[in-house]
Protein backbone atom coordinates (compact mmCIF):
# COMPACT_ATOMS: atom_id res chain seq x y z
CA UNK A 1 0.00 0.00 0.00
CA UNK A 2 1.44 3.15 -1.03
CA UNK A 3 1.27 6.04 1.66
CA UNK A 4 2.49 9.61 1.86
CA UNK A 5 5.27 8.78 4.65
CA UNK A 6 7.15 6.79 1.98
CA UNK A 7 6.04 8.99 -0.55
CA UNK A 8 5.84 12.44 1.33
CA UNK A 9 4.60 14.29 -2.21
CA UNK A 10 1.68 12.48 -2.67
CA UNK A 11 -0.37 15.18 0.02
CA UNK A 12 1.02 17.63 -2.27
CA UNK A 13 -0.43 16.30 -5.50
CA UNK A 14 -3.58 18.39 -7.02
CA UNK A 15 -6.84 16.77 -5.89
CA UNK A 16 -8.28 13.82 -7.92
CA UNK A 17 -4.59 13.14 -9.27
CA UNK A 18 -3.85 9.61 -8.46
CA UNK A 19 -1.03 7.43 -6.58
CA UNK A 20 -0.53 5.36 -9.20
CA UNK A 21 -1.91 4.77 -13.21
CA UNK A 22 -2.39 1.72 -14.98
CA UNK A 23 -0.80 1.49 -17.80
CA UNK A 24 -2.29 0.29 -20.78
CA UNK A 25 -0.94 -2.99 -22.70
CA UNK A 26 -1.11 -1.64 -25.87
CA UNK A 27 1.25 0.00 -28.46
CA UNK A 28 1.41 3.93 -28.74
CA UNK A 29 0.05 3.85 -32.37
CA UNK A 30 -3.00 2.46 -30.59
CA UNK A 31 -4.22 5.78 -29.47
CA UNK A 32 -4.40 6.91 -33.02
CA UNK A 33 -6.61 4.35 -33.81
CA UNK A 34 -8.87 4.73 -30.93
CA UNK A 35 -8.77 8.69 -31.77
CA UNK A 36 -9.89 8.14 -35.12
CA UNK A 37 -12.92 6.03 -33.84
CA UNK A 38 -13.25 8.13 -31.33
CA UNK A 39 -13.08 11.88 -33.02
CA UNK A 40 -13.03 10.83 -36.90
CA UNK A 41 -14.01 14.34 -37.94
CA UNK A 42 -12.00 16.39 -35.24
CA UNK A 43 -8.99 17.97 -36.66
CA UNK A 44 -5.47 16.24 -35.76
CA UNK A 45 -3.53 18.26 -37.40
CA UNK A 46 -3.49 22.08 -38.12
CA UNK A 47 -0.28 23.06 -40.23
CA UNK A 48 0.05 26.59 -40.82
CA UNK A 49 -4.11 26.44 -41.58
CA UNK A 50 -3.53 23.13 -43.53
CA UNK A 51 -6.30 20.85 -41.37
CA UNK A 52 -6.18 16.71 -41.20
CA UNK A 53 -8.76 15.11 -39.70
CA UNK A 54 -8.29 11.76 -37.57
CA UNK A 55 -10.02 9.68 -39.62
CA UNK A 56 -7.69 11.30 -42.52
CA UNK A 57 -4.95 11.30 -40.63
CA UNK A 58 -5.26 7.07 -40.32
CA UNK A 59 -5.82 6.90 -43.94
CA UNK A 60 -2.84 8.61 -44.91
CA UNK A 61 -0.56 6.54 -42.12
CA UNK A 62 -2.03 3.52 -43.15
CA UNK A 63 -0.64 4.39 -46.60
CA UNK A 64 2.36 5.81 -45.72
CA UNK A 65 3.32 2.60 -43.80
CA UNK A 66 2.62 0.76 -47.07
CA UNK A 67 5.06 2.35 -48.95
CA UNK A 68 7.46 2.10 -46.38
CA UNK A 69 6.81 -1.90 -46.34
CA UNK A 70 7.51 -1.84 -49.65
CA UNK A 71 10.99 -0.81 -49.27
CA UNK A 72 11.33 -3.08 -47.44
CA UNK A 73 10.73 -1.98 -44.07
CA UNK A 74 9.35 -4.49 -41.28
CA UNK A 75 9.19 -4.92 -37.71
CA UNK A 76 12.30 -4.09 -35.48
CA UNK A 77 13.79 -2.44 -38.55
CA UNK A 78 14.94 1.67 -37.72
CA UNK A 79 13.55 4.34 -39.65
CA UNK A 80 15.52 7.26 -39.35
CA UNK A 81 13.21 10.87 -39.74
CA UNK A 82 14.98 14.23 -39.90
CA UNK A 83 11.99 16.74 -40.58
CA UNK A 84 10.82 20.05 -38.78
CA UNK A 85 7.25 19.61 -37.44
CA UNK A 86 4.68 19.51 -39.82
CA UNK A 87 2.11 17.36 -41.22
CA UNK A 88 4.70 14.48 -42.77
CA UNK A 89 6.53 14.22 -39.90
CA UNK A 90 3.48 13.24 -37.62
CA UNK A 91 2.33 11.03 -40.55
CA UNK A 92 6.23 9.34 -40.61
CA UNK A 93 6.29 8.97 -37.13
CA UNK A 94 2.95 7.20 -37.03
CA UNK A 95 3.78 5.02 -40.01
CA UNK A 96 7.05 3.52 -38.72
CA UNK A 97 5.28 2.65 -35.44
CA UNK A 98 2.42 0.86 -37.23
CA UNK A 99 4.91 -1.18 -38.83
CA UNK A 100 6.74 -2.52 -35.52
CA UNK A 101 9.04 -0.53 -36.75
CA UNK A 102 11.72 1.71 -34.52
CA UNK A 103 11.55 5.48 -35.08
CA UNK A 104 14.82 7.04 -34.48
CA UNK A 105 14.66 11.15 -34.48
CA UNK A 106 17.26 13.80 -35.92
CA UNK A 107 17.72 17.21 -36.24
CA UNK A 108 17.14 18.48 -39.46
CA UNK A 109 19.56 21.12 -39.04
CA UNK A 110 22.47 18.55 -37.86
CA UNK A 111 26.19 18.81 -40.44
CA UNK A 112 26.76 15.72 -42.01
CA UNK A 113 29.41 14.28 -39.90
CA UNK A 114 26.44 14.18 -36.90
CA UNK A 115 24.15 12.64 -39.18
CA UNK A 116 26.26 10.10 -40.27
CA UNK A 117 27.24 9.29 -36.09
CA UNK A 118 23.76 8.47 -35.57
CA UNK A 119 22.69 7.00 -39.22
CA UNK A 120 25.81 4.30 -38.27
CA UNK A 121 24.78 3.65 -34.56
CA UNK A 122 21.60 3.27 -35.33
CA UNK A 123 21.39 1.13 -38.15
CA UNK A 124 18.59 2.53 -39.94
CA UNK A 125 17.99 1.45 -43.38
CA UNK A 126 15.32 4.13 -44.41
CA UNK A 127 15.50 7.86 -43.84
CA UNK A 128 12.70 10.86 -44.20
CA UNK A 129 14.45 13.63 -44.39
CA UNK A 130 13.28 17.50 -45.06
CA UNK A 131 14.25 18.20 -48.57
CA UNK A 132 17.28 20.28 -46.89
CA UNK A 133 18.67 17.43 -45.35
CA UNK A 134 18.38 14.77 -47.74
CA UNK A 135 21.66 16.16 -49.69
CA UNK A 136 23.44 15.51 -46.17
CA UNK A 137 22.09 12.16 -45.43
CA UNK A 138 22.90 11.22 -49.10
CA UNK A 139 26.39 12.57 -48.96
CA UNK A 140 27.24 9.81 -45.82
CA UNK A 141 24.58 7.22 -46.75
CA UNK A 142 27.67 5.19 -48.11
CA UNK A 143 29.26 5.03 -45.08
CA UNK A 144 25.53 4.06 -43.07
CA UNK A 145 22.97 1.13 -43.80
CA UNK A 146 20.52 3.18 -45.31
CA UNK A 147 19.36 2.22 -48.28
CA UNK A 148 16.68 4.57 -49.25
CA UNK A 149 16.01 8.26 -48.96
CA UNK A 150 12.58 9.82 -48.88
CA UNK A 151 12.69 13.55 -49.48
CA UNK A 152 10.19 15.52 -48.19
CA UNK A 153 8.81 18.97 -49.49
CA UNK A 154 7.35 20.69 -46.73
CA UNK A 155 5.40 23.19 -48.66
CA UNK A 156 3.55 20.69 -50.36
CA UNK A 157 1.61 20.22 -46.92
CA UNK A 158 0.52 23.69 -46.77
CA UNK A 159 -3.40 24.79 -47.82
CA UNK A 160 -3.77 25.39 -51.49
CA UNK A 161 -3.86 29.01 -51.32
CA UNK A 162 -0.34 29.07 -49.39
CA UNK A 163 0.91 26.77 -52.12
CA UNK A 164 -0.44 29.02 -55.52
CA UNK A 165 1.13 32.50 -52.78
CA UNK A 166 4.52 30.65 -53.05
CA UNK A 167 4.71 30.24 -56.51
CA UNK A 168 4.84 33.65 -56.81
CA UNK A 169 7.58 35.17 -58.54
CA UNK A 170 7.67 38.13 -56.13
CA UNK A 171 10.60 38.42 -53.16
CA UNK A 172 8.74 37.54 -50.44
CA UNK A 173 7.58 34.16 -52.12
CA UNK A 174 11.04 33.75 -53.19
CA UNK A 175 12.38 33.88 -49.93
CA UNK A 176 9.85 31.43 -48.26
CA UNK A 177 10.50 29.22 -50.73
CA UNK A 178 14.21 29.46 -50.05
CA UNK A 179 13.13 28.50 -45.90
CA UNK A 180 10.96 25.57 -46.85
CA UNK A 181 12.13 24.04 -49.84
CA UNK A 182 15.85 22.63 -50.86
CA UNK A 183 17.11 21.36 -53.77
CA UNK A 184 16.52 17.31 -53.61
CA UNK A 185 19.38 14.90 -53.81
CA UNK A 186 19.26 12.64 -57.11
CA UNK A 187 20.38 9.82 -55.14
CA UNK A 188 16.04 10.51 -52.76
CA UNK A 189 12.89 9.52 -53.82
CA UNK A 190 9.94 12.23 -53.02
CA UNK A 191 8.11 11.65 -50.14
CA UNK A 192 4.78 12.49 -51.72
CA UNK A 193 4.85 10.61 -55.18
CA UNK A 194 6.07 7.52 -53.14
CA UNK A 195 2.88 7.70 -51.00
CA UNK A 196 0.56 8.58 -53.74
CA UNK A 197 1.29 5.56 -55.55
CA UNK A 198 1.62 2.93 -52.72
CA UNK A 199 -1.25 0.47 -51.41
CA UNK A 200 -2.31 0.94 -47.70
CA UNK A 201 -0.51 -1.92 -45.15
CA UNK A 202 -2.50 -4.83 -44.98
CA UNK A 203 -5.09 -4.86 -42.64
CA UNK A 204 -4.20 -8.12 -40.94
CA UNK A 205 -0.60 -6.42 -40.48
CA UNK A 206 0.29 -7.38 -36.83
CA UNK A 207 1.02 -4.13 -34.43
CA UNK A 208 4.18 -4.30 -32.24
CA UNK A 209 3.68 -5.52 -28.35
CA UNK A 210 3.68 -3.10 -26.02
CA UNK A 211 7.49 -4.06 -24.67
CA UNK A 212 8.73 -3.76 -28.27
CA UNK A 213 11.34 -0.75 -28.90
CA UNK A 214 8.96 2.15 -30.76
CA UNK A 215 11.97 4.70 -30.27
CA UNK A 216 15.48 5.65 -30.75
CA UNK A 217 16.23 9.18 -29.25
CA UNK A 218 20.05 9.90 -28.84
CA UNK A 219 20.95 11.90 -25.96
CA UNK A 220 24.01 13.60 -24.18
CA UNK A 221 24.66 16.38 -26.72
CA UNK A 222 25.03 18.61 -24.20
CA UNK A 223 27.90 16.49 -22.21
CA UNK A 224 29.43 14.71 -25.28
CA UNK A 225 28.88 12.01 -27.74
CA UNK A 226 24.81 11.34 -28.55
CA UNK A 227 23.86 8.00 -27.83
CA UNK A 228 20.76 6.03 -28.74
CA UNK A 229 18.03 5.79 -25.32
CA UNK A 230 16.10 2.67 -26.42
CA UNK A 231 12.33 3.95 -25.19
CA UNK A 232 10.00 0.93 -25.53
CA UNK A 233 5.69 1.39 -26.82
CA UNK A 234 5.11 1.47 -22.83
CA UNK A 235 7.40 3.95 -21.93
CA UNK A 236 5.99 5.99 -23.76
CA UNK A 237 2.19 5.21 -23.27
CA UNK A 238 2.72 5.14 -19.83
CA UNK A 239 4.23 8.96 -19.90
CA UNK A 240 1.13 10.00 -22.23
CA UNK A 241 -0.90 8.81 -19.44
CA UNK A 242 0.72 10.29 -16.48
CA UNK A 243 0.59 13.87 -18.63
CA UNK A 244 -3.04 13.27 -19.06
CA UNK A 245 -4.07 12.83 -15.56
CA UNK A 246 -1.29 15.17 -14.06
CA UNK A 247 -2.47 18.43 -16.44
CA UNK A 248 -6.36 17.09 -16.37
CA UNK A 249 -6.63 18.00 -20.18
CA UNK A 250 -10.34 16.63 -21.41
CA UNK A 251 -10.44 14.35 -24.42
CA UNK A 252 -11.96 15.29 -27.68
CA UNK A 253 -11.71 19.17 -26.68
CA UNK A 254 -8.12 20.07 -26.57
CA UNK A 255 -5.78 22.47 -28.87
CA UNK A 256 -2.10 21.66 -28.25
CA UNK A 257 0.55 24.00 -29.91
CA UNK A 258 3.42 22.30 -31.29
CA UNK A 259 6.23 25.00 -31.02
CA UNK A 260 9.16 22.57 -29.80
CA UNK A 261 10.75 20.36 -32.14
CA UNK A 262 9.50 16.89 -32.25
CA UNK A 263 13.01 15.36 -32.76
CA UNK A 264 13.65 16.11 -29.43
CA UNK A 265 12.04 14.46 -26.26
CA UNK A 266 9.82 16.79 -24.74
CA UNK A 267 8.37 18.24 -27.77
CA UNK A 268 7.30 14.10 -29.10
CA UNK A 269 5.70 13.16 -25.64
CA UNK A 270 4.29 16.24 -25.21
CA UNK A 271 2.90 17.84 -28.62
CA UNK A 272 2.75 14.47 -30.91
CA UNK A 273 2.57 11.81 -29.14
CA UNK A 274 0.45 13.73 -25.73
CA UNK A 275 -2.04 15.59 -28.56
CA UNK A 276 -3.14 12.38 -29.99
CA UNK A 277 -3.90 9.84 -26.51
CA UNK A 278 -6.06 12.99 -25.53
CA UNK A 279 -7.56 13.06 -29.18
CA UNK A 280 -6.47 16.95 -29.34
CA UNK A 281 -5.68 19.07 -32.45
CA UNK A 282 -2.08 19.75 -32.66
CA UNK A 283 -1.47 22.62 -34.43
CA UNK A 284 2.15 21.97 -35.38
CA UNK A 285 4.63 25.13 -36.18
CA UNK A 286 7.80 24.33 -38.47
CA UNK A 287 9.93 26.28 -36.13
CA UNK A 288 9.51 28.57 -33.43
CA UNK A 289 7.99 31.91 -34.24
CA UNK A 290 6.57 34.22 -31.92
CA UNK A 291 4.47 35.65 -34.85
CA UNK A 292 3.21 32.85 -36.37
CA UNK A 293 2.00 31.43 -33.04
CA UNK A 294 -0.14 34.99 -32.41
CA UNK A 295 -1.57 34.23 -35.97
CA UNK A 296 -2.31 30.65 -34.89
CA UNK A 297 -4.66 31.68 -31.67
CA UNK A 298 -6.40 33.93 -33.99
CA UNK A 299 -7.10 30.95 -36.10
CA UNK A 300 -7.37 28.06 -33.78
CA UNK A 301 -6.68 29.11 -30.15
CA UNK A 302 -4.27 27.18 -27.69
CA UNK A 303 -5.52 25.33 -24.54
CA UNK A 304 -2.43 23.39 -23.63
CA UNK A 305 1.43 24.49 -24.78
CA UNK A 306 4.59 22.98 -23.95
CA UNK A 307 7.79 25.18 -24.36
CA UNK A 308 10.87 26.61 -22.59
CA UNK A 309 10.81 29.41 -20.96
CA UNK A 310 12.36 31.97 -23.89
CA UNK A 311 9.25 30.68 -25.89
CA UNK A 312 7.23 31.99 -23.23
CA UNK A 313 8.71 35.23 -22.53
CA UNK A 314 9.23 35.78 -26.58
CA UNK A 315 5.00 34.86 -26.91
CA UNK A 316 3.85 37.25 -24.12
CA UNK A 317 5.73 40.05 -24.93
CA UNK A 318 4.95 40.16 -28.40
CA UNK A 319 0.69 39.09 -27.48
CA UNK A 320 1.00 42.27 -24.91
CA UNK A 321 2.66 44.50 -27.85
CA UNK A 322 -0.55 43.31 -30.17
CA UNK A 323 -3.20 42.92 -27.46
CA UNK A 324 -3.35 39.45 -28.52
CA UNK A 325 -6.20 37.22 -26.22
CA UNK A 326 -4.47 34.21 -24.94
CA UNK A 327 -6.84 33.64 -22.36
CA UNK A 328 -7.61 29.91 -24.20
CA UNK A 329 -4.59 28.87 -22.67
CA UNK A 330 -5.06 27.04 -19.68
CA UNK A 331 -1.88 25.46 -19.01
CA UNK A 332 1.50 25.65 -20.16
CA UNK A 333 4.14 23.41 -19.23
CA UNK A 334 8.10 24.13 -19.31
CA UNK A 335 11.33 22.17 -18.86
CA UNK A 336 14.79 22.18 -19.25
CA UNK A 337 15.33 25.52 -17.18
CA UNK A 338 14.17 27.73 -15.07
CA UNK A 339 11.12 30.16 -15.55
CA UNK A 340 12.18 33.13 -14.11
CA UNK A 341 10.09 35.28 -12.34
CA UNK A 342 9.14 38.25 -14.83
CA UNK A 343 8.20 35.52 -17.15
CA UNK A 344 5.23 33.61 -15.45
CA UNK A 345 4.12 36.64 -13.61
CA UNK A 346 3.82 38.20 -17.51
CA UNK A 347 2.29 34.68 -18.75
CA UNK A 348 0.33 33.92 -16.05
CA UNK A 349 -1.18 37.50 -15.97
CA UNK A 350 -1.98 37.52 -19.90
CA UNK A 351 -3.42 33.60 -20.22
CA UNK A 352 -5.50 33.86 -16.37
CA UNK A 353 -3.87 29.68 -16.40
CA UNK A 354 -0.98 28.23 -14.94
CA UNK A 355 2.70 28.41 -16.15
CA UNK A 356 4.17 25.39 -14.24
CA UNK A 357 7.71 23.86 -14.66
CA UNK A 358 8.22 20.33 -15.24
CA UNK A 359 11.47 18.03 -14.97
CA UNK A 360 12.81 15.13 -16.67
CA UNK A 361 15.17 13.52 -19.58
CA UNK A 362 15.30 11.63 -22.39
CA UNK A 363 15.24 8.39 -20.50
CA UNK A 364 12.44 9.23 -18.79
CA UNK A 365 10.32 9.18 -21.70
CA UNK A 366 10.87 12.48 -21.12
CA UNK A 367 8.82 13.08 -17.86
CA UNK A 368 8.98 12.38 -14.40
CA UNK A 369 8.58 15.28 -12.04
CA UNK A 370 6.10 18.12 -12.57
CA UNK A 371 4.67 21.08 -10.35
CA UNK A 372 0.71 20.31 -9.49
CA UNK A 373 -1.28 22.35 -11.93
CA UNK A 374 -2.63 24.15 -9.35
CA UNK A 375 -2.41 28.02 -7.62
CA UNK A 376 -0.02 25.67 -5.18
CA UNK A 377 2.67 25.02 -7.54
CA UNK A 378 6.09 25.81 -6.37
CA UNK A 379 8.04 28.50 -8.71
CA UNK A 380 11.50 27.53 -9.17
CA UNK A 381 11.15 23.87 -8.29
CA UNK A 382 11.37 20.65 -10.21
CA UNK A 383 7.71 19.29 -8.76
CA UNK A 384 6.60 16.19 -7.41
CA UNK A 385 7.16 12.79 -8.58
CA UNK A 386 4.45 11.78 -11.65
CA UNK A 387 1.98 8.92 -10.89
CA UNK A 388 3.84 5.89 -10.25
CA UNK A 389 7.08 7.48 -10.13
CA UNK A 390 9.53 6.66 -7.60
CA UNK A 391 12.37 9.07 -6.24
CA UNK A 392 15.54 8.36 -4.08
CA UNK A 393 18.00 10.72 -3.22
CA UNK A 394 21.46 9.27 -2.49
CA UNK A 395 25.26 9.91 -2.18
CA UNK A 396 26.67 10.58 -5.57
CA UNK A 397 29.75 8.75 -4.36
CA UNK A 398 27.86 5.96 -3.07
CA UNK A 399 24.55 5.28 -4.79
CA UNK A 400 23.23 3.03 -2.10
CA UNK A 401 23.14 5.41 0.38
CA UNK A 402 20.13 7.54 0.87
CA UNK A 403 20.85 10.76 2.11
CA UNK A 404 19.34 12.16 5.26
CA UNK A 405 15.94 14.24 4.54
CA UNK A 406 16.69 17.75 3.26
CA UNK A 407 20.38 17.25 2.12
CA UNK A 408 21.92 17.63 -0.93
CA UNK A 409 22.26 14.28 -3.34
CA UNK A 410 21.60 12.77 -6.48
CA UNK A 411 18.47 12.07 -7.95
CA UNK A 412 17.50 8.29 -8.64
CA UNK A 413 13.71 7.79 -10.45
CA UNK A 414 12.13 4.48 -10.72
CA UNK A 415 8.79 4.15 -13.13
CA UNK A 416 7.46 2.54 -15.87
CA UNK A 417 8.55 5.93 -18.39
CA UNK A 418 12.36 5.06 -17.44
CA UNK A 419 14.11 3.53 -20.37
CA UNK A 420 15.31 0.26 -20.90
CA UNK A 421 18.96 1.52 -21.73
CA UNK A 422 21.18 2.74 -24.01
CA UNK A 423 21.37 1.18 -27.51
CA UNK A 424 24.01 -1.25 -28.10
CA UNK A 425 26.08 0.54 -25.27
CA UNK A 426 25.85 -2.67 -22.37
CA UNK A 427 28.56 -0.85 -19.96
CA UNK A 428 27.02 2.97 -20.22
CA UNK A 429 23.55 1.34 -19.26
CA UNK A 430 25.12 -0.87 -16.40
CA UNK A 431 26.09 2.79 -15.03
CA UNK A 432 22.95 4.75 -15.61
CA UNK A 433 20.35 1.91 -14.58
CA UNK A 434 20.93 0.89 -11.10
CA UNK A 435 19.91 -2.51 -9.71
CA UNK A 436 15.94 -2.40 -9.56
CA UNK A 437 15.44 -0.08 -12.52
CA UNK A 438 16.72 2.98 -10.79
CA UNK A 439 18.18 5.58 -12.82
CA UNK A 440 20.80 8.16 -12.10
CA UNK A 441 19.94 11.10 -13.56
CA UNK A 442 22.87 12.87 -12.61
CA UNK A 443 21.03 16.07 -11.21
CA UNK A 444 21.97 17.44 -7.55
CA UNK A 445 18.56 17.76 -5.67
CA UNK A 446 17.13 18.42 -2.18
CA UNK A 447 13.74 17.34 -1.32
CA UNK A 448 11.87 19.24 1.66
CA UNK A 449 8.50 18.05 3.86
CA UNK A 450 6.58 17.86 1.18
CA UNK A 451 7.90 16.18 -0.83
CA UNK A 452 8.78 18.75 -3.43
CA UNK A 453 12.11 18.74 -5.38
CA UNK A 454 14.29 21.30 -6.21
CA UNK A 455 17.50 21.29 -8.30
CA UNK A 456 20.84 22.14 -7.10
CA UNK A 457 22.60 21.55 -10.27
CA UNK A 458 24.54 19.16 -12.80
CA UNK A 459 26.85 16.63 -10.98
CA UNK A 460 29.24 16.46 -14.43
CA UNK A 461 29.31 20.40 -14.43
CA UNK A 462 29.82 20.49 -10.79
CA UNK A 463 33.54 22.47 -10.32
CA UNK A 464 36.14 21.74 -7.47
CA UNK A 465 37.19 24.72 -6.58
CA UNK A 466 40.23 24.49 -3.94
CA UNK A 467 38.45 21.16 -2.69
CA UNK A 468 35.09 23.25 -2.06
CA UNK A 469 32.09 21.86 -4.37
CA UNK A 470 30.55 24.91 -6.65
CA UNK A 471 27.46 24.78 -7.85
CA UNK A 472 27.21 26.59 -11.34
CA UNK A 473 23.65 27.09 -11.16
CA UNK A 474 23.77 29.32 -7.65
CA UNK A 475 26.39 31.60 -9.03
CA UNK A 476 24.60 31.71 -12.19
CA UNK A 477 21.23 32.89 -10.13
CA UNK A 478 23.02 35.85 -8.35
CA UNK A 479 24.72 37.62 -11.03
CA UNK A 480 21.59 37.12 -13.14
CA UNK A 481 20.57 39.58 -10.58
CA UNK A 482 23.50 42.08 -11.17
CA UNK A 483 22.79 45.19 -13.21
CA UNK A 484 23.48 45.11 -15.95
CA UNK A 485 23.67 41.96 -17.00
CA UNK A 486 21.39 39.44 -19.37
CA UNK A 487 22.53 36.43 -19.70
CA UNK A 488 25.64 33.70 -17.89
CA UNK A 489 26.80 30.93 -17.74
CA UNK A 490 29.35 29.77 -14.86
CA UNK A 491 32.08 26.74 -15.86
CA UNK A 492 35.27 25.67 -14.19
CA UNK A 493 38.68 25.54 -16.37
CA UNK A 494 42.01 23.96 -14.75
CA UNK A 495 44.01 26.66 -13.16
CA UNK A 496 45.52 28.18 -10.36
CA UNK A 497 46.30 26.15 -6.87
CA UNK A 498 42.64 25.51 -6.30
CA UNK A 499 42.48 22.89 -8.96
CA UNK A 500 39.74 24.66 -10.63
CA UNK A 501 38.95 27.87 -11.52
CA UNK A 502 35.50 29.51 -11.80
CA UNK A 503 35.20 31.63 -14.63
CA UNK A 504 31.92 33.24 -15.65
CA UNK A 505 30.63 34.34 -19.42
CA UNK A 506 28.62 37.16 -19.18
CA UNK A 507 25.99 38.79 -22.00
CA UNK A 508 25.34 42.23 -21.60
CA UNK A 509 22.27 43.96 -21.26
CA UNK A 510 23.92 46.89 -23.55
CA UNK A 511 26.87 45.73 -25.76
CA UNK A 512 28.11 48.77 -25.79
CA UNK A 513 29.34 48.85 -21.71
CA UNK A 514 32.01 47.16 -20.05
CA UNK A 515 31.94 44.81 -16.85
CA UNK A 516 35.38 43.90 -15.18
CA UNK A 517 35.79 40.69 -12.50
CA UNK A 518 36.35 43.07 -9.97
CA UNK A 519 32.76 44.35 -10.16
CA UNK A 520 31.61 41.01 -10.78
CA UNK A 521 33.82 39.84 -7.66
CA UNK A 522 32.01 42.48 -5.46
CA UNK A 523 28.68 41.57 -6.08
CA UNK A 524 29.32 37.97 -5.88
CA UNK A 525 30.89 38.49 -2.48
CA UNK A 526 28.17 39.38 -1.22
CA UNK A 527 26.42 36.38 -1.34
CA UNK A 528 28.86 33.71 -2.05
CA UNK A 529 31.21 31.77 -0.22
CA UNK A 530 35.00 33.21 -1.42
CA UNK A 531 36.05 29.71 -3.19
CA UNK A 532 32.91 29.77 -5.74
CA UNK A 533 33.42 33.67 -6.54
CA UNK A 534 34.68 34.12 -10.43
CA UNK A 535 38.22 34.34 -10.61
CA UNK A 536 37.87 35.26 -14.74
CA UNK A 537 35.35 36.99 -16.68
CA UNK A 538 34.64 36.67 -20.16
CA UNK A 539 32.02 38.77 -22.00
CA UNK A 540 29.72 37.04 -25.13
CA UNK A 541 27.96 38.29 -27.23
CA UNK A 542 25.36 35.44 -26.76
CA UNK A 543 25.57 31.61 -25.02
CA UNK A 544 25.35 28.62 -27.08
CA UNK A 545 22.25 26.98 -26.36
CA UNK A 546 20.60 23.38 -27.46
CA UNK A 547 17.43 23.43 -30.30
CA UNK A 548 15.52 24.05 -27.40
CA UNK A 549 17.36 26.91 -25.58
CA UNK A 550 19.19 25.00 -23.01
CA UNK A 551 22.81 27.07 -22.22
CA UNK A 552 25.31 24.56 -23.49
CA UNK A 553 27.97 24.99 -20.19
CA UNK A 554 29.93 22.13 -22.35
CA UNK A 555 30.74 24.50 -25.52
CA UNK A 556 31.31 27.56 -22.99
CA UNK A 557 33.98 25.75 -21.68
CA UNK A 558 35.22 25.00 -24.57
CA UNK A 559 35.08 28.53 -26.40
CA UNK A 560 36.76 29.49 -22.70
CA UNK A 561 39.41 27.35 -23.02
CA UNK A 562 40.13 28.09 -26.47
CA UNK A 563 40.22 31.58 -26.13
CA UNK A 564 37.54 32.04 -28.34
CA UNK A 565 35.71 34.26 -26.52
CA UNK A 566 36.97 37.87 -25.69
CA UNK A 567 37.15 39.28 -22.24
Amino acid sequence: MTTTSDRPWLASYAPGTPAEIEVPDEPLVASLVRAAEQHPDRVAVDFLGRETTYAELLVEVERAAGALHGLGVRAGDRVAIALPNGRAHVVAFWAVLRLGAVVVEHNPTYSAAELEHQLHDSGATVAVCWEQTAARVCEVRARTAVTTVLAVDISRDLPWRSRLALALPVPAARRTRAKMRGPAPSGALPWHTVLAHAEPLAPDHPYPASGDVALLQYTGGTTGTPKGAVLTHRNLVANAVQGAVWTGLQSGSETIYGALPFFHAFGLTLCLAFATRVGATLVAFPTFDPDAVLRAQARRPATFMPGVAPMFDRVARAAEERGTDLRSIRVAIAGAMPIPAETAERWERLTGGLLIEGYGMTETSPVALGNPCTPDRRPGALGLPFPSTEIRIVDPEDPARDVAAGERGELLVRGPQVFSGYWQRPEETAEQLLDGGWLRTGDVVTMDDDGVVTLVDRIKEMIIAGGFKVYPSQVEDHLRTMPGVADVAVVGVPGGDLGEKVVAAVVLEDPTRTLDVAAVRAWCEQRLARYAVPRELVIMTELPRSQIGKVLRRVVRERVLAGDAPA
